[in-house]
């Protein structure tokens, strides 16, 4: 695991900048503490900070070719390294190394670009070649690993975070519109947007390269879901253990590695599967990692106890009450554009615990978006058959006062009214949503409010590649492909690396994914029941308290602590003053938000939570250098191991 980054001069005239990479490298050194370097060979640099993971002695970055004439860094690990050397070395090619970063470099020496199509793993990838005068840039085909780019002034800069672009004392800072009405509707931003109409994020399953003749962008890979006639029907007893079958090679290729790995284990099916599939496939006991918080409903800590006795797990836990002032500007800063999924809380706080054992540790994210684990799923059923009915209610329901629930039974009520009636698509959107076009026409300031944006156009290009699809196998490939690559995706990695820990994602294994794509829907979700046939294939691994509890997720209380010990920071933040002096938002609609949340009036713990984040961010890029000053910051080539081609 690393961070990459690295640069490209279109004219090739003009040396890449050793100082600026060797700047933007440091401010990845959390994601690689082990070691680093920068390669620079005429128009276009390279770098990389390492995690060793595996190949300890050997696996530096940047790694060049037996002649010096291609480079190349990755973030990431591929799992199928091991067969693609061994079909390399069949073909005659010899090796230095054991790690998979060579694995990568020799690949492309045979096959060009097209090396992608063959890695099996989680990465992000960026390899110069001299001699075409080329340099390629990659991204997994369910976006695990980040990858962000800028393109201005004749030069193509990219790099595993937006921070290290912030480095150039050129980049322009200014908001993307578009990705500020995705962030108020989602929470988070969608690809390729970024907050910053300068710069984009590689979408994943996509190659981008650049040469003197221009950038182009293809997509290698799309995972997608089977249409009708392609459906797996056999027996379920059938599916079953093929399932668990696919599981367990997907752990078994996800333990390959030089230093221990552990287990993120929720308590829910997912992590739970996990822990027992690694504990079966280790000679010694595997560390589990689990995280409670005060409030018994939000707290699993009994399930993962259950699972750590049946396999005897070095299991490590901690139930937290955590100062939010503190700890809530360190992880936005984590994020460097708006993010504000609150369950990166428990991510960064168990995280934290797990870095202080292991490098590496599984956990189980893809799970829900590919086996049908989410409550909306449910409601996307129901809603075919009561949906109208429903929201002929939703007055009625309006009335019912707000609780301090994880999910109450009033938050619930009130979405699926709302949304009940409408197309498949928006009523999708409609369950989750956080600020409705309504709501940010009446929450944004005036130079940012647009009547015609449209936050749903991502998800329509997405839902329209699926046509021939069963209805909720299309919406949970938007869930895969957007939610869960911008958002559950980006908020592991960076709450993992902050901490120089690797998370990997075994359900998200194409292994596993071949299959859950090809499912039927009755075998994902039926009247009320969710995950079916995971549920079944874990009768066999996993205590059934575990089976039968219901779904919570990896989630905090935050209504609760916004109508208690949160409030005093959550109305500094959102004060008149402060959001005036940003510009965004209009202060008096944010203030009723707060003041109808605390009187209980709604449950805004989720807008509130966006707007705080925002406003953290936002206050953080005014304290960011000015452009005059940044370089007066960066450290010297010397002191971060700038390489030049040929040395």
């Amino acid at each position: 695991m690393c961070g990459i980054c690295g640069s490209y001069d279109f004219d090739g005239a003009r040396p890449a900048d050793a100082q600026l990479l060797a700047a933007m490298n440091a401010t990845l050194i959390h994601r690689g503490p082990d070691g680093g370097g920068v390669h620079v060979d005429g128009p276009a640099g390279l770098a990389a900070r390492r995690l060793a993971i595996i190949d300890i002695a050997r696996g530096d970055q940047p790694m060049l070719s037996d002649d010096g004439a291609v480079c190349v860094v990755q973030n990431g690990e591929i799992l199928n390294h091991r067969e693609l050397r061994a079909e390399l070395e069949r073909g005659g090619e010899r090796f230095r190394t054991a790690c998979d970063t060579e694995v990568l470099l020799r690949l492309y020496l045979r096959d060009g670009p097209h090396f992608v199509e063959r890695l099996r793993g989680m990465f992000a990838v960026a390899l110069w070649d001299r001699r075409e005068q080329r340099l390629v840039l990659a991204r997994d085909r369910f976006g695990i690993k980040p990858l962000f780019y800028h393109l201005g002034d004749g030069t193509l800069r990219f790099a595993s975070e937006l921070k290290a672009l912030l480095r150039d004392p050129n980049f322009p800072r200014e908001v993307d519109h578009d990705a500020l009405h995705a962030f108020l509707a989602f929470n988070s931003i969608p690809a390729p947007l970024t907050i910053f109409a300068a710069a984009r994020k590689l979408p994943p399953g996509h190659v981008l390269s650049c040469s003197p003749n221009g950038v182009r962008i293809e997509r290698f890979a799309r995972p997608r879901p089977a249409r009708e006639p392609e459906l797996r029907r056999e027996p379920l007893e059938v599916l079953e253990e093929e399932l668990r079958q696919r599981l367990r090679d997907s752990v078994q290729a996800h333990l390959l590695a030089d230093v221990p790995v552990g287990v993120l284990l929720s308590g829910g099916v997912d992590s739970s599967v996990l822990t027992a599939l690694a504990a079966q496939g280790s000679l010694e006991a595997v560390s589990t990692f689990s995280i409670g918080f005060r409030e018994r409903t939000f707290n699993e800590l009994d399930l993962a106890r259950q699972v750590s006795r049946r396999y005897g797990t070095d299991h490590h836990e901690l139930i937290v009450s955590p100062r939010m002032a503190d700890l809530l500007p360190e992880i936005v800063g984590a994020f460097d554009e708006p993010f504000a999924d609150s369950s990166a809380v428990p991510t960064f706080l168990v995280s934290q615990l797990a870095a202080e054992q292991v490098k590496v540790v599984l956990c189980g994210e893809g799970g829900d978006e590919l086996f049908g684990g989410y409550e909306t799923y449910v409601a996307d059923q129901l809603a075919l058959r009561v949906g109208p009915a429903a929201a002929r209610l939703a007055p009625l329901i309006d009335r019912l006062p707000s609780s301090d629930a994880r999910v109450s039974l009033d938050y619930r009520a009130r979405r699926f009214a709302r949304a009940g009636a409408l197309p498949p698509l928006e009523r999708h959107h409609g369950w989750k949503e956080i600020f409705s076009d309504a709501q940010r026409a009446r929450l944004l300031s005036e130079p940012w409010r647009d009547p015609a944006a449209d936050p749903l156009d991502p998800w329509r290009r997405r839902f329209a590649e699926t046509a021939g699809a069963p209805l909720l196998a299309r919406l949970q490939d938007v869930d895969l492909g957007i939610y869960l690559a911008d958002d559950l995706l980006v908020k592991t990695d960076r709450m993992s690396m902050v901490h120089g820990l690797e998370a990997r994602v075994p359900f998200l294994d194409p292994v596993v994914a071949e299959l859950a794509l090809s499912l039927p829907t009755e075998l994902k979700v039926r009247a009320l029941s969710k995950k079916r046939l995971l549920r079944r294939a874990a009768v066999p691994l996993v205590p059934s308290a575990v089976i039968k509890a219901r779904k919570r997720g990896f989630s905090i209380p935050a209504a609760a602590w916004l109508r208690g010990e949160l409030e005093p920071f959550a109305r500094e933040l959102l004060a008149s003053d402060r959001t005036r002096r940003q510009g965004y938002f209009e202060p008096a609609f944010v203030t009723a938000l707060l003041d109808e949340h605390v009187a209980r009036k709604r449950d805004h713990s989720r807008q509130l939570w966006g707007l705080m984040s925002f406003s953290l961010w936002a206050e953080q890029m005014e304290r960011l250098p000015s452009a005059t000053t940044a370089s007066v910051e960066w450290p010297t080539a010397a002191a971060t191991g700038v390489r030049a081609a040929g040395a």
